[in-house]
């Protein structure tokens, strides 16, 4: 893995691209709260012209998808690029983003579920930082802004605030931070935008994923060989599964005890990372620890 680098922090004042390269919105109530979440971080929000577009369960066709992602990669007044929300249709830009332009003036880029497909490509292809944080229009709750306000400003630590990682595999090792929504995860292993699985810290989460599916996304992560090539894993919530009547012996605890298994490292789980109101901004590519007091950016 080449060296990492990160985007320029984002200062108040920064001016912060939103967009939408996945799924549509649901109506005006979520860009009005980007918009508002934006100047409450202190930032200037930018609307891009195709946010608000809609082609079925996706956020307008590709190609209008894309230019607005490219417009704001490309625009040296944009400081930052906020995606409003996830859903699916980041995975179908992945060949035509301008990397060049990214590797060559780097800039945060932030969101989380889907916009897991963005990180990913622009870890492997550019070497270049990003935030697995909240959406803009996600309901900031307290907790969540400081974490993505440490994170983007780069003037603390963004896991602050939580207890201690319960292990469920002891041991502490660092690495670079990789991850993120498991399902895009696992959609992208053979591609050339896979993250870089070896020596790293990896963190996973998913919504409305029934058991059997996590079953089935955590065994293709052991039978590549991804978890056997992990420094550590770092396991987030999996929330809205619709089948919490688990019938016994199958449960969450019993998956992530058997992925485990397979990690040379230490395993936590309960980290405050996915679709829930309180979560972590994770500097991805960032070189972090993971121990029995939980997660934490390494000293440099």
């Amino acid at each position: 893995m080449t060296p990492l680098r990160l985007p320029p922090p984002l200062a108040p004042g920064s001016r912060v691209a939103l967009i939408s390269p996945a799924g549509p919105l649901a109506g005006d109530a979520d860009l009005a709260r980007a918009e508002s979440n934006a100047r409450a971080m202190e930032w200037e929000p930018v609307v891009f012209p195709n946010a608000r577009t809609r082609h079925g369960y996706l956020a307008g066709g590709d190609a209008l998808r894309l230019a607005d992602l490219n417009a704001a990669i490309r625009d040296p007044d944009i400081h930052g690029i906020w995606c409003i929300r996830g859903g699916y249709g980041a995975m179908r830009l992945l060949a035509d983003v301008d990397y060049d332009a990214l590797r060559r003036a780097p800039k945060p880029v932030i969101g989380y579920s889907d916009i897991t497909a963005l990180h990913c490509a622009i870890r492997a292809r550019c070497d270049v930082g990003s935030y697995h944080g909240p959406n803009a229009r996600s309901e900031l709750t307290g907790f969540a802004r400081e974490s993505l306000a440490r994170a983007t400003r780069r003037d603390g630590d963004p896991f602050a605030g939580a207890p201690p990682l319960p292990l469920r595999r002891e041991g502490s090792a660092a690495g670079p931070l990789v991850g993120g929504n498991l399902s895009l995860l696992c959609a992208l292993i053979g591609t050339p935008y896979a993250p870089a699985f070896d020596d790293a810290i990896l963190v996973i989460e998913d919504v409305s994923e029934p058991l059997y599916r996590i079953d089935r996304m955590l065994h293709q992560l052991i039978l590549s060989g991804a978890l056997s090539r992990v420094a550590g894993l770092c396991i987030g919530s999996f929330t809205e599964r619709g089948d919490e009547s688990d019938d016994a012996p199958r449960s969450l605890d019993v998956l992530f005890d058997e992925a485990a298994a397979h990690v040379r490292g230490p395993v936590a789980v309960g980290a405050p990372i996915g679709h829930l109101a309180d979560q972590w901004t994770l500097p991805l590519g960032a070189r972090v620890e993971l121990s029995a007091r939980g997660l934490g950016l390494a000293p440099e």
